[in-house]
């Protein structure tokens, strides 16, 4: 059986793993990973708005990986729409990232819920197998947190680099051409990182649980013997 000490580590690590997969759950289902503002750069032109009447042509919109909505303003007014991913809008982004990125999370979603497992394992006994010990929770957490990092980045490369807040702005947009005046990382993006970084404390946890504690003990009482116990 595992100490104390060992015990308490790796209950924590279930817990933290669990929590793991609850974050990419959540972040991957809730359509809140970018904002940003968008103008209507045609509508704006076509009327030579100054600074002051460009705000009648600013917008907004809000994307996740599989949905996401917009309000366009061109001049009469917001309008409000809603759109998903799947299937029309990916022929538009760059499918292989897009669909490499939610991959690497539900890849990561798999190695939460082993890690969460295997801290449980071994939170109730001594595991015969190293890959069912210490390694192996290592392993999946180590695989977690890889996943989710690379699905990060590969979001990262997306917005920055392939322009996909571009893209899906100017989705099916056949008069009106919109620009991104501002865009930023929401509460979902945070979230994967979040689990990332949870895995590397996980990692942090085990490690810790190898230090041996040496265990309190107590000096037993020495005898004292008086000349009475000698005499019988």
């Amino acid at each position: 059986m595992p100490g104390c000490f060992k015990k308490t580590l790796f209950a924590l690590a279930s817990i933290i793993s669990f929590a793991s997969f609850i974050l990419i759950v959540v972040a991957m289902g809730t359509p809140k990973w970018i904002t940003g503002k968008i103008l209507c750069k045609t509508g704006a032109e076509l009327v030579n708005a100054t600074d002051p009447e460009l705000v009648k042509f600013i917008g907004e919109i809000s994307y996740g990986l599989f949905r996401g909505g917009k309000i366009r303003q061109c001049g009469l007014g917001g309008r409000r729409s809603k759109f998903t991913i799947f299937p029309h809008m990916v022929k538009k982004l760059n499918t292989g990232l897009h669909v490499m990125i939610i991959m690497f999370l539900c890849v990561a979603i798999f190695f939460s819920l082993v890690s969460f497992g295997f801290c449980i394992l071994n939170t109730i006994k001594v595991p015969y197998r190293a890959i069912k010990g210490p390694a192996g929770v290592c392993l999946w957490n180590f695989l977690a947190g890889g996943c989710i990092a690379l699905a990060v980045t590969s979001f990262m490369a997306a917005v920055k680099l392939h322009r996909l807040t571009e893209r899906i702005a100017n989705f099916r947009e056949n008069v009106f051409q919109f620009v991104i005046l501002e865009e930023q990382f929401e509460d979902c993006f945070w979230l994967c990182v979040a689990s990332a970084t949870a895995h590397a404390v996980n990692l942090l946890l085990i490690a810790i649980s190898g230090i041996n504690v040496p265990e309190i003990k107590t000096k037993p009482e020495e005898a004292t013997v008086t000349a009475e116990d000698i005499m019988y």
